[in-house]
């Protein structure tokens, strides 16, 4: 029932506008509400407005917006699974008690401050800090390409205190706060993403998340937005491979429709597999979440296979619309295109090989 119905919603209200969007580098503010009145914003996690639903529910809703655009998929996964995630899993009862009731019904938007501009794999490297002055923390730093930033109510914030990496909640309006959108994107135009300035940002002492220290805190929440794209980027893959056999059986050559030859019989057969393989790990995955079996590898096992594939099947779907496939009348160039962005955040590929490395082999390799 989940599946379906985001798949319908998908193809109402996100099919008939999504290219457009994706030409103008847009995504519609008032998306959040619709996608909140449907339960998707923060749907894995339990109380506070949010349904507590399983990972393999939350995973199919991923896999359905992506479906229509890596954009959406991503808008919901900053605003459940990092920002909401965040607040739920580290914040006080009084950061759960203002802002997780209205985001999860999109009444109010966050995002995740944890990249720099020259600290994206080495987060612990960051220079954004936070210092106290008397009862208050004062923050200074820049955060660099955040989904939702200029758009958002709310920013967890990660910075390096004398305490460690700590996090905080910081809200839109404070000021010295502010956030530039960023232009002339390629990829994943149909999602805002920005910079975050931090200019003596003054906050109250309970501002900071008081449960956690260094980089647990966030590669937490990474872990759960991880999770998500493992679905979601079998959700691109399957409509680049839909439109590719669709685009195959009517397409003629040669008094023939293409999709009788041989060669793109073969790439038809390549990307399906894939997508099967991918699509059932991912279901696997979310068994042994729901199970309490899931650990980070898994996820990183499936975070680096199936964005892979999903790139490829991208591109051989490509060849088989030839030059119509590099226009936005079809949907796989910009699929195609989002993939390129999908397939280094959240960690890399090169990121995800050596935390899978350090797993069968015991010996770590990232310095």
């Amino acid at each position: 029932m989940i599946r379906d119905t985001v798949r319908a919603f998908v193809t109402d209200q996100i099919l008939p506008r999504i290219g457009d969007w994706f030409e103008q580098g847009f995504l519609p503010k008032e998306l959040a509400r619709n996608l909140g009145g449907l339960g998707l914003l923060g749907m894995h996690l339990s109380g506070y407005g949010c349904p507590g639903a399983s990972a393999v529910a939350y995973g199919l809703a991923c896999m359905e917006l992506e479906a229509g655009d890596s954009g959406v998929r991503s808008f919901a996964s900053v605003q459940g699974s990092l920002a909401m995630f965040a607040i739920h899993r580290w914040g006080s009862e009084e950061q759960k008690q203002q802002w997780l009731a209205p985001m999860a019904a999109g009444e109010k938007i966050g995002c995740f401050g944890l990249t720099e501009a020259d600290f994206g794999s080495n987060p612990a490297g960051m220079r954004t800090s936070a210092r106290r002055d008397g009862g208050d923390w004062i923050l200074n730093g820049t955060k660099m390409w955040i989904t939702n930033g200029g758009i958002a109510d709310v920013a967890v914030i990660w910075a390096m205190t004398d305490e460690g990496i700590r996090g905080f909640c910081v809200p839109a309006q404070t000021k010295g706060f502010t956030a530039n959108d960023i232009e002339r994107k390629l990829s994943l135009r149909a999602s805002i993403t920005s910079e975050l300035v931090l200019h003596d940002c003054r906050l109250p002492a309970d501002a900071a998340f008081p449960e956690v220290h260094g980089l647990k805190g966030p590669l937490a929440c990474l872990n759960e937005a991880r999770y998500g794209i493992i679905w979601g980027s079998m959700g691109a893959a399957r409509t680049c491979y839909e439109t590719a056999l669709d685009y195959a059986k009517t397409r003629v050559q040669f008094d023939r429709p293409i999709a009788a030859f041989q060669l793109t019989q073969q790439k038809l057969v390549d990307m399906l597999l894939e997508l099967g393989k991918g699509t059932l790990l991912a279901l696997h995955i979310g068994r042994m979440k729901d199970g309490g079996r899931a650990a980070p590898d898994h996820v990183s096992f499936g975070k680096l296979n199936n964005v892979r594939e999903a790139l490829q099947i991208a591109r051989e779907a490509r060849t088989i619309l030839g030059a119509n496939g590099v226009t936005l009348e079809y949907p796989v160039i910009r699929h195609m295109n989002n993939l390129e962005s999908v397939l280094t955040y959240e960690g890399t590929s090169e990121i995800h090989t050596l935390i899978l490395g350090q797993a069968i082999t015991g010996k770590p390799a990232f310095t």
